[in-house]
Formats: structure tokens, C-alpha cells, sequence
């Protein structure tokens, strides 16, 4: 269950950021609305949302996600492995709750949040071009002096692991074709998203509610099939960018 959530407003230079998506250039306008939509389904599912401004200097600023891991008991600073990604993180770590202790990713680890999915006291660590072993380990021994259990899952494609997996229940996942036997995700159930439709792989749930990118009527149709009450958001502009619902926004609980 989450309580808060922090977003930032996507800046008018937000085409200049990193993306190997070629699905054209992102409008701003339409961003603007579609990130007020997503804030405004984060608020009807009982959360309080901060809203930072945008960063003209840092176009992919508003995938706050990648800035930081927030569990219950300790708040984590990433250093993302995209260079032009790192000066996103003070802003981020200024405003991060100060209810639990803070750590850090230090050099020569690299790590950004949409590679780390939290599933009850399990941390999956994706090892991708953004997040390395170092990093992966260094969050690994951070996140079990608190008393979870993780993994490292190497990723042969994809830009995050949560570009692939994502939490459905404590014991579903909602992964794509890719990852459906994967044997670092043995110990879960998997949904696996029809073809296609790889992209909605990236839902997320909020408390009673599964966010989910529009477009896709095949995995939302599956997914309502299995009881999960879905609300449907348009992220067209943030697809362009390799961004997606998870990207968007970083969760917790407060203390």
C-alpha cells in the first residue's frame, strides 16, 4: 500500500532526451496533459503526490523513478548509468521523505530504480546498460541489512527490467513473452502480456488499482479477466521516450 508519491512535470525540452524508441518527437502539450492525467490517478488512489517542476537542462527528469529506491525502512540514491541522467539526482534526493535513513550508490556501481522491482521482502536488480553488477550488489547489501532477500537478473534487451516484469500480487507477475521463464522469477506466478504488447508490461499497481497505458486492448481485456480493477492512461508522449507508467513516479509509504 502507498500513501505518496513525487513526480516532476515533464520540460519543454523534453524531445532532447535519451530514447531509442523512433516514434517521432514527443509534443510537450499533450506530455503536460498526459502527466497531469497519471498525477490525477495517483491522487484517486488515496495518494498525496508532490509535484516538482520541470528541469530545463535535464529532458528526462520527470522519470523520477530512476532516481532514487524508497522502501520502509531506508531511502536509496542512485547514480544513474546514463551520464547526461546524473545531475536529475540531487533535486530528487533534497525532497525524498526523511522518515528513514539514507544510503547511497557509490562509483564505480551504476544504478537507476527502473531496474529494481520490490515484490514483499524480494528485491529483483536488473543488470542492464544502465544498472551494473557493482551497483546491483551495493543496493543487494543495502537492502539486506534491512532483511530482504535479492536477485540479480540480467537483462539481454530491453532498457529497464520493469520495461519487462512488474508487480501484480505478491505472488503474480505481469512479465512479457521474453521473461515468462525466466528462472530468476521461479518462486512467482506470471501473467504473461499477449503479443504485441510488450509495452504494457509496464502497468502499475497502485493499492486497488492497476494503472495501465492505453493502446493495448488485448493485455487490459487479460487483465480485467483476472479481476484487476484497470485504469486506462494515455502515454504516448512518454513511450517516445522510452518512459512508461512505472518511469513516472516515485511510491512509498510514510512512516
Amino acid at each position: 500500500m502507498f500513501d505518496y508519491a513525487i513526480t516532476r512535470r515533464p520540460c519543454a525540452a523534453l524531445g532532447q532526451g535519451l530514447t531509442t524508441a523512433a516514434l517521432g518527437a514527443p509534443d510537450h502539450t499533450l506530455a503536460l496533459r498526459q502527466h497531469e492525467a497519471y498525477v490525477q490517478a495517483l491522487r484517486a488512489c488515496g495518494l498525496e503526490v508532490l509535484v516538482l517542476e520541470p528541469v530545463a537542462d535535464h529532458p528526462d527528469a520527470h522519470f523520477v523513478e530512476d532516481c532514487a529506491v524508497l522502501l520502509p525502512e531506508v531511502a536509496v540514491v542512485t547514480r544513474p548509468g546514463a551520464l547526461a541522467r546524473r545531475g536529475e539526482v540531487a533535486s530528487v534526493a533534497e525532497v525524498l521523505p526523511g522518515d528513514r535513513p539514507l544510503a547511497r550508490i557509490e562509483a564505480p556501481g551504476t544504478l537507476e530504480g527502473g531496474d529494481v522491482l520490490v515484490v514483499g521482502r524480494q528485491v529483483l536488480i536488473g543488470i542492464s546498460e544502465r544498472s551494473n553488477r557493482a551497483g546491483a550488489a551495493q543496493l543487494g547489501a543495502i537492502v539486506a541489512s534491512h532483511g530482504y532477500a535479492w536477485t540479480a537478473v540480467p537483462l539481454a534487451a530491453g532498457l529497464h527490467l520493469k520495461s519487462s516484469v512488474n508487480l501484480l500480487t505478491a505472488e503474480l507477475l505481469l512479465v512479457t513473452a521474453a521473461f515468462a521463464e525466466r528462472p530468476e522469477l521461479a518462486g512467482w506466478r506470471r501473467l504473461v502480456v499477449p503479443a504485441d504488447e510488450d509495452y504494457a508490461a509496464n502497468s502499475l499497481r497502485i493499492n486497488e488499482q492497476l494503472l495501465v497505458p492505453g493502446g493495448f486492448p488485448a493485455t487490459e481485456a487479460l487483465l480485467c479477466q483476472q479481476g484487476f480493477a484497470t485504469v486506462v492512461l494515455d502515454t504516448s508522449e512518454m513511450r517516445k521516450m522510452d518512459g512508461g507508467l512505472t518511469c513516472l513516479s516515485l511510491r512509498t509509504i510514510r512512516l
